[in-house]
């Protein structure tokens, strides 16, 4: 078994890149290739070192690389073409237009077209626009000596529980156009179904399609709770209690109603970014998808008018910790993270920033700030806080749940908090001295 994450290193995508790295090495014990032009990567990799933080992926790189099923390259050379499957794991980015980028999906059928060795599988785990199997099957077919059997497999892995969600996962979609792929898809999942079936066969079409309809899903229902914890400050009502309250409701569940600065990432986004676009190609009109796109731009905005209502003079010369940089806990991922939003906008106003991720700075630093007179990165959380006028809290890191309250109060100059997570409205902030302000809740 082969698996070719791609061509440009810049595209890979971090949690497809998980299961390059997890699959048949250690549930079929057959030796897994990874392939990639960015050589200091592959040296790190070979190295045991993982290029991105993702909990319990380390340890079993380094068990595998022990064990010898795991190899990694910068060529797809002759020896690695000859492989029953090949998995494509590289990045979709969306350009301006919005519509997903699938430039280096095909970049890598070409290269397997020129060198594959025999009959077999290119299982599609990158997250592509509906037709784009059928396309490559197409470019397979016209230039490739030796069948290849595209398939639709999408990968649902959550950033920061990956490796769990690959061996324990909800469910497992194939999408193929002839009834043998199927079944030699099935059977290397084999291994993960020992309790129960979790794979899901269909067409192409549909898994593709299926992929972009789960996160859209998903990024509606976050949208849809953070409009509602607006409502809830406009009127006076506790956007936990309503989540306890529609959250016992087994129709919806408690699942995913948690208010918060909105969605960020590598995935839904760009997926309800390339939905949108695709419906329009389709002459489809997707008006709550769409709608779901303006709410989490407005609840971004929302949260900085938060921050900007504790200033009546303005941030020109203020002093504002942020605590968690990364979209979500457990990652180091800060692509379209709702901290570099609201970081750049208290740069632009004027404000010094002392910032805290565990560890998404380094990232944090290179996509939006790298450190200058304005905005400074600390390892320790309380550290970051000396002389600062006010402290916003952007990821919920587990570390930050019950954090010493004494100790914030002495470091800081100012009062402010803007709990962007509601995890600290149990604490009694506003009683305790703090001009506390969060997100859908009466201050506590």
């Amino acid at each position: 078994m082969r698996i070719d994450p791609g061509l440009d290193p810049h595209r890979i995508q971090q949690v497809d890149s998980v299961v390059v790295l997890v699959h048949v090495a250690t549930a079929h014990f057959d030796p897994v290739d990874v392939v990639d032009i960015d050589e200091s990567r592959i040296k790190r990799l070979r190295a045991g070192q993982v290029p991105f933080f993702e909990p319990g992926l380390a340890d079993l790189v380094a068990r595998n690389l022990r064990g010898e099923r795991l190899r990694f390259a910068t060529e797809l050379d002759a020896e690695f073409a000859s492989a029953d499957a090949h998995f494509v794991a590289v990045g979709t980015p969306p350009p301006a237009d919005g519509r997903a980028d699938v430039s280096a999906v095909f970049a890598v059928g070409h290269t397997l077209a020129q060198r594959v060795t025999q009959e077999g599988i290119v299982a599609v785990k990158s997250t592509v626009p509906v037709g784009t199997c059928d396309a490559l099957q197409r470019l397979l077919d016209d230039s490739c000596p030796h069948r290849m059997h595209v398939a639709s497999n999408p990968e649902f892995l959550k950033e920061g529980a990956a490796v769990d969600d690959f061996f324990r996962p909800h469910r497992v979609i194939i999408g193929v156009d002839d009834p043998k792929t199927g079944e030699a898809m099935r059977e290397m999942y084999r291994p993960l179904q020992l309790s129960r079936e979790r794979v899901i066969v269909m067409s192409r079409r549909s898994s593709e399609l299926t992929k972009y309809a789960a996160n859209s899903m998903l990024a509606t229902r976050i949208s849809v709770r953070n409009g509602l914890s607006r409502l809830c400050d406009a009127i006076g009502a506790d956007i936990h209690a309503v989540r306890a309250g529609i959250g016992s409701d087994e129709r919806i569940g408690r699942a995913f109603l948690y208010a918060g600065p909105g969605y960020g990432g590598s995935c839904f986004p760009k997926d309800v970014s390339a939905l949108i676009h695709l419906g329009k190609e389709a002459g489809v009109t997707l008006g709550i998808v769409e709608a779901v796109a303006e709410a989490n731009e407005a609840q971004r905005l929302y949260v900085w008018e938060k921050i900007r209502s504790l200033f009546a003079d303005g941030l020109q010369g203020k002093t504002v910790t942020v605590w968690g940089l990364a979209f979500k806990p457990m990652t180091d991922d800060v692509r379209d993270a709702p901290a570099g939003v609201i970081v750049t906008k208290l740069l632009e106003a004027g404000a010094i920033v002392r910032a805290h991720d565990p560890e998404a700075a380094d990232n944090f630093a290179a996509a939006y700030a790298p450190a200058n007179d304005a905005i400074s990165y600390h390892v320790n959380e309380y550290e970051a806080l000396d002389g600062a006028d006010a402290l916003v809290l952007m990821t919920e890191w587990r570390h930050f749940r019950n954090p010493d309250f004494g100790e914030i109060k002495r470091r800081m100059r100012g009062r402010g908090i803007v709990d962007a997570r509601g995890i600290w409205t149990m604490f009694g902030l506003s009683q305790a001295g703090f001009d506390y302000r969060t997100i859908g809740s009466p201050a506590a």
